[in-house]
């Protein structure tokens, strides 16, 4: 097949996203498909030649990238763009997917899992891997995501959403509960969450996620463990237990980086038969409620008293080999490669059954 792996993006997960996009672009080559990866913000700006040879390039464009220690300069990718345009989408982006047999959404965050990029896609009749375009805004959005939760009855911390300018921050930070967590409603990869337990830490939670967009949601902060479950193909995987580096939170770097600064993610998540049932008929649940098509993956806290509350859930998680959905498979036996045909695989279906 001829397929399009759209990563990069111009959201503060770009570096991730470029890493799992060439990751998935390399998988796909080597089980014999026409895979090319394409930056959705840079697009197709450094090559000349026609579009349906694109597919032919002998690298598939996929350079070397890497996730670094700080999230992206989005302003200096904007400035490197040679194409001078308000616009998120690069050269020849929508009109070297409209040759493609599918599109694989290599994106994360703002306009890959906001359901933009689906819509654009969707008019095109352009088929593409993942959920819809209200599926995907709704789990984005993740003030709505938590009222689905509620809804269907997973647990979930209680909170409030706001909106709020800098002038609102010394009275917030009287007024708001402590200790809490404080999440810009449409973040990932940790950006834009903040964790204080003391008013003055509160305030500059508030300052800090103000840079990410003014629209938050405060959160009851829940001790426990932190535990992700992934779901594919209608059925949940084995949960997955990450735990920070000593005195740290689950935050950007430990997500992505190794050894020392790095956190460890283990899977099978050491818990009883029991518990990895609860998280995930949870997961389950949530990712049917929300209409969620071929893959997605919720992130939980498993509290002292056994509870699991759901944070959130993501709608195209991270997709590197060392990813979580990708441990979780490869604890059934399927590899790095096989994972990513069979997304293709089954959006296609999707796609046709729509």
């Amino acid at each position: 097949m001829k397929i399009v792996v759209l990563g990069g993006g111009i959201s503060t997960e770009r570096h991730v996203s470029l890493v799992s996009g060439t990751s998935v672009c390399r998988a796909l080559r080597e089980r014999g498909h026409k895979a090319i990866f394409v930056d959705m913000f840079l697009g197709l700006e450094n090559y000349t030649g026609s579009l349906e040879a694109a597919f032919d390039q002998p690298d598939g464009f996929c350079g070397e990238v890497a996730i670094e220690k700080t999230a992206p300069d989005l302003e200096a990718v904007k400035a490197s763009r040679k194409m001078k345009s308000p616009s998120r989408l690069g050269k020849n982006v929508l009109e070297v997917c409209a040759l493609a047999d599918c599109v694989f959404l290599g994106l994360h965050g703002a306009d890959g899992e906001d359901g933009k990029i689906q819509a654009a896609l969707e008019l095109m009749g352009v088929p593409y891997t993942g959920s819809g375009p209200l599926s995907s805004g709704m789990a984005m959005d993740k003030a709505m995501a938590k009222m689905v939760m509620e809804s269907c009855g997973v647990l979930t911390p209680r909170g409030r959403e706001l909106s709020y300018s800098r002038e609102d921050i010394p009275e917030l930070a009287e007024s708001l509960p402590v200790p809490c967590a404080v999440k810009v409603v449409g973040g990932g990869s940790s950006i834009g969450v903040e964790l204080p337990d003391t008013r003055e830490q509160l305030r500059a939670a508030l300052e800090n996620v103000l840079q990410y967009g003014n629209r938050v949601l405060v959160e009851e902060k829940i001790i426990g463990r932190e535990l992700t479950v992934p779901v594919l193909d209608g059925r949940y995987l084995s949960p997955i237990e990450i735990v920070a580096p000593e005195g740290m939170s689950f935050d950007y770097v430990a997500k992505y980086q190794s050894g020392n600064e790095g956190a460890r993610e283990i899977c099978p998540a050491p818990i009883s038969s029991e518990q990895a049932e609860m998280l995930g008929r949870a997961a389950l649940k949530l990712h049917n409620a929300l209409g969620l098509s071929v893959y997605s993956r919720a992130d939980f806290i498993l509290d002292r008293e056994g509870r699991a509350w759901c944070l959130e859930v993501n709608t195209l998680p991270g997709m590197t080999p060392n990813s979580l959905i990708p441990k979780a498979t490869a604890v059934e036996g399927m590899s790095y490669g096989e994972l990513c045909e069979k997304i293709v695989l089954l959006s296609l279906e999707v796609k046709n059954r729509r």
